[in-house]
């Protein structure tokens, strides 16, 4: 039987031949990190190999993604389907070993890292997730969501400021189910981190409510079981184990220095590693006696096959919580959704009001929710605002964790990465509000969404210079346009209660990426459409007006610029013009349509149009081309109240029919 250290020294050999073999990477993390990797896999993660999706899998996160040769060696020894061949293609395209682990290329990668403090924020979710499910799952005898969340993270995650955002929280929360393993090298990009990173980080964790082990050496196995022994004893908080390590262990000349931070060591160094570790294997050669040392494969599917056991008892005791356990974790949605989801938009339609999307958004929420159990909802401390709460919220605490609501404080960034876990997680549909302003201080969070695909729903408020008053700093103008630039990411700006709940509808449903609610703070008239029309929401743009026959100009909106532009329309046609009015709700759904559709709404030969939007012009060009205009705002706006700036700023029906009748010349 392989040694200890012979497990670890093939992560170490892996990595640094994966590195070199690329020309790139970061070959420090894994050998300084390889010891309690190993540690942790062998003896305490409960994961199947051959079904990376199981459900009451332990959850691991590298948080310092750079180091994801860790990851990659990994799952390589333990017998993911992960061979050989794609660690000798690290970083290379189309690889399943990129250079930061990604979502959706690797079976075992719980989560996209890369970005630092992401990965130990997405973990929060996820242990979030772990908790509420337990919470309302589990029954006396039938502990069927029982897993823990663990987590690498280094000095770069911890000055991060999302990290205090996420930790802060998870410590508010209770997270006993959450093991973070702090590398603790000293050292980062530029150096030794003394020189900007003197933070007392046990104290720092212990004033969040965190268990602390400190002081563990980080390359001595039992130190390293003995701190997880005392994390997992603790019930009632997350866990920070403090491990000190040395960068590039094994490397005589480099390690402990940033020179192996994040860069090949060099075949000349890479010899001197392979005698000090006493490894004299060929680069990718793994012996039979250590693969049989990682592989978990048989431990994997005893462990998977003892909880299907264990379940299979629970469904007899309790089918319905079982059947509806199941269906949450596969993603899909009730049965019935579809039906109470159109009786919804029917009953919206009828009610006619003149409303403020936001608010209408919070009636979408209340009448979905109902039949949508996984709904897990938030704010950044807006709620009152946002107003994301409906009668049936109840809040996650650390003493109950059997809700459906988490009071995030003032945390956007953190709220959009623990939503990020959440969703990774399984078992919810999570959403979370903010004024749009703050998208700003969650993009990043906004992006990883996006990129890995996930089902998030952003609740973003107070969405143009009509919510007045507090001025500029909160007065979003360049945010929907950047927005919309992000790839995968559905923006949608509904312009009566109808559109919302419409773009609700189809943020619930969406499977493959998140969809981000752009709303009113002012009231904004209802609509009214056919049924052909109605049918039509859904597909992101529409002809909300036409005169008849083949129009003189088009005017196309978003929100609250559409009752406008209606105003225009019907004014201009009184003199005679035959104008068409086009509501564009979300413009990437739109995009997605077949070309015939687009062509319906927005035919070739009318080149006279005019784009209406309380935000940045650019991003409508694309649609009204070099002979149309927009009317919008390339300047920030002022404090004063929501009517006085739109009209200061030529959101009228005057301007727009000024503009109409100058693009016709």
């Amino acid at each position: 039987m392989p040694s200890r250290k012979e497990l670890a020294n093939a992560i170490r050999a892996l990595s640094m031949d994966a590195v070199q073999k690329a020309n790139s990477g970061h070959p420090g993390a894994p050998m300084g990190m390889a010891d309690i990797a190993e540690v942790l896999w062998n003896d305490y993660l409960k994961h199947n190999p051959a079904n990376p999706q199981w459900a009451d899998r332990d959850r691991f996160v590298m948080s310092n993604g750079h180091g994801s040769m860790l990851v990659y060696s990994l799952l390589h020894l333990s017998g993911y389907d992960l061979p050989i061949e794609e660690l000798k293609q690290f970083r290379q395209f189309h690889s399943r070993t990129p250079g930061h682990p990604e979502y959706g290329y690797t079976p075992g990668v719980e989560t996209t890292t890369g970005p630092l403090g992401q990965g130990i924020t997405n973990a929060v979710g996820m242990a979030i997730a772990e908790k509420a499910l337990a919470a309302h799952f589990n029954r006396p005898g039938h502990e069927v969501v029982d897993h823990y969340t663990y987590v690498f993270l280094g000095d770069g995650c911890l000055m991060e400021g999302i990290s205090h955002e996420a930790c802060s929280l998870a410590g508010t929360l209770g997270l006993g189910k959450l093991v973070a393993f702090y590398d603790d090298n000293g050292i980062s990009i530029d150096g030794e981190v003394e020189g900007w990173f003197t933070d007392d980080t046990p104290k720092r964790f212990e004033a969040y409510g965190w268990h602390v082990v400190p002081g563990v050496d980080g390359h001595d196995a039992e130190a390293v079981k003995q701190a997880i022994e005392q994390a997992r004893a603790v019930k009632d908080r997350p866990t920070l184990i403090c491990c000190k390590t040395i960068i590039g262990f094994g490397s005589p000349n480099k390690q402990g220095k940033e020179e192996c931070h994040g860069a090949p060591l060099g075949q000349d160094e890479i010899a001197l590693v392979r005698e000090t570790l006493g490894w004299p294997h060929e680069p990718f050669v793994i012996p039979d006696e250590i693969r049989a040392g990682w592989n978990a494969r048989d431990k994997g599917a005893q462990a998977e096959n003892a909880w299907q056991t264990r379940f299979a008892e629970y469904a007899k005791a309790h089918p319905e919580l079982a059947a509806e356990f199941t269906r949450r974790m596969s993603g899909e949605l009730p049965a019935d959704w579809a039906q109470k989801a159109q009786t919804f938009i029917e009953e919206t339609v009828a009610k006619a009001e003149t409303i403020a999307s936001r608010k209408a958004s919070q009636n979408a929420i209340g009448g979905y929710a109902p039949a949508l159990p996984e709904l897990l909802g938030g704010s950044a401390d807006l709620a009152g605002s946002n107003l994301t709460l409906w009668k049936g919220s109840k809040g996650i605490s650390k003493a109950d964790g059997d809700g459906n609501y988490l009071f995030y404080g003032v945390r956007e960034f953190g709220m959009a990465a623990i939503m990020n876990g959440i969703a990774l997680h399984g078992g919810f549909i999570p959403y979370g509000g903010t004024f749009l302003i703050f998208s700003d201080y969650a993009r990043n969070g906004l992006r990883m969404s996006a990129l890995m695909k996930q089902r998030v729903i952003y609740v973003m408020t107070h969405d143009s210079i009509g919510l007045g008053e507090d001025g500029p700093t909160h007065q979003p103008v360049e945010q929907v346009t950047s927005l919309r630039l992000i790839p995968n990411m559905n923006v949608w700006r509904p312009c009566d209660g109808v559109e919302t709940a419409v773009a609700w509808k189809a943020g619930i449903e969406r499977t493959d990426g998140p969809s981000l609610l752009s709303l009113s703070r002012q009231n904004l008239p209802h609509q009214t459409r056919t049924q052909a029309q109605l049918a039509d929401i859904a597909r992101g743009g529409y002809v909300l007006h036409d005169a008849g026959g083949q129009p003189d100009a088009i005017i196309l909106a978003t929100g609250s610029e559409v009752g406008i532009a209606m105003e225009a329309a019907k004014a201009l046609e009184s003199r005679g013009k035959r104008v068409r009015v086009v509501s564009m709700p979300c413009q990437e759904v739109f995009d997605a349509q077949d070309a015939d559709y687009r062509e319906s709404v927005l035919p070739g030969a009318v080149r006279a149009r005019v784009a209406v939007e309380a935000g940045v012009t650019v991003g409508w060009l694309k649609y009204v081309g070099l002979d149309g205009r927009v009317v919008g705002m390339d300047r920030f706006g002022e404090s004063a109240p929501g009517g006085e700036l739109m009209k200061h700023f030529g959101f009228t029906a005057d301007n727009v029919i000024s503009a109409v009748e100058a693009v016709l010349g």
